[in-house]
């Protein structure tokens, strides 16, 4: 008994390990071969193999973004192979996207093949949003621009612009960004040609004619089909300012022109005054000879005493003389010294 029991025991254990691996083994299996998804396609007469499955699961691609997708263009009538989905889905791409895309342009009737498809997508642009604005255009209102006229009045633009996508050109052209900085560039360089800002404020589709015609969306992703001028409203008097500032900076250069030759004049008067003492110094040294010359003459006989009293004479007359002309401009007289 002790043995049929230890048996028994024994068989147990096995079964409970058998119905572990059991599990584990469904579980695996389960895992790699999504039987769920393949009954779906099968449902929906799509050709998806099992094995197809497995094979996703090994080169971890999630099967249910490939099958839907799958489903969802067969349903819609497109001719989508899984290869082209899968390898979608390992470049980066958005399936699921592309699919609805795909489904969008057949539905509008654009020529969209799959390829080019999934180059928009993997460009990193929207590929259902440019399908969708291919059908419904859409509108891009720039910022204010400010422009000047002529005659140095600003106005303040606001435009929309009305553009439609290019499926071609997606695939290299250029985004809204540059669509905006084009428009912008165009209402500077009409609203600067023109003569005076009424012109710009009485005919404001000159504007839009102007853009339009120089062909702004070359290069571009979009179609622009009109510019529409939404705002329009008068800034500042910018040649006013510019002439008032001109003005102000030519009197700073005045004065400073002034300054420095009011600086030359003090230093050349310093100097005048510097040299006028010079030769005043000179004279009185030139005067403190004058004695030691006449008594050398004197010494030497070349001058006598009466040629001595007649120089001074001569000398007391003009003193004289200076001093009635001084008195007579200033109204008093003074009497000369006799020596």
């Amino acid at each position: 008994m002790v043995e049929e029991e230890g048996i028994l025991d024994l068989l147990m254990d096995l079964s409970g390990l058998w119905i572990i691996l059991i599990i584990v083994a469904l579980v695996v299996f389960f895992h790699f071969v999504p039987l769920r998804l393949w009954i779906a396609a099968k449902a929906a007469n799509v050709s998806v193999g099992i094995f197809t499955l497995v094979g996703m699961r090994l080169r971890q691609v999630i099967p249910s973004r490939i099958v839907y997708p799958l489903i969802k263009a067969n349903k819609a009538g497109l001719s989508v192979e899984v290869n082209q989905l899968e390898a979608h889905f390992l470049a980066g791409g958005n399936v699921d996207k592309v699919v609805d895309a795909l489904i969008a342009a057949h539905r509008a009737q654009i020529p969209l093949p799959f390829e080019r498809s999934a180059a928009i997508d993997l460009a990193g642009r929207d590929v259902l949003e440019a399908v969708q604005m291919s059908v419904n255009p859409k509108v891009i209102e720039t910022p204010v621009v400010s422009a000047v006229a002529k005659n140095g009045i600003e106005l303040k633009i606001k435009a929309r612009v009305t553009v439609r996508a290019h499926i071609d050109r997606l695939v290299g052209g250029a985004g809204e960004p540059t669509i905006i900085a084009r428009v912008g560039e165009g209402i500077v360089t009409t609203v600067g040609s023109s003569v005076s800002h009424t012109d710009v404020l009485a005919n404001p589709d000159d504007i839009s004619k102007t853009v339009l015609g120089k062909g702004l969306d070359a290069g571009t992703a979009f179609e622009i089909l009109s510019i529409d001028i939404a705002d329009v409203d008068v800034g500042r008097n910018i040649g006013a300012e510019l002439l008032t500032d001109q003005a102000e900076a030519d009197k700073r250069i005045a004065q400073a022109k002034a300054e420095e030759r009011r600086a030359m004049a003090v230093a050349k008067e310093q100097e005048m005054k510097a040299y006028t003492q010079e030769m005043e110094a000179k004279v009185v040294e030139a005067q403190a000879e004058v004695p030691h010359a006449m008594a050398e003459a004197l010494k030497s006989g070349n001058l006598g005493v009466m040629d001595y009293y007649n120089l001074n004479n001569v000398k007391a007359d003009t003193d004289m003389r200076d001093s009635i002309s001084r008195g007579a401009s200033d109204g008093t007289l003074t009497p000369p010294t006799i020596k």
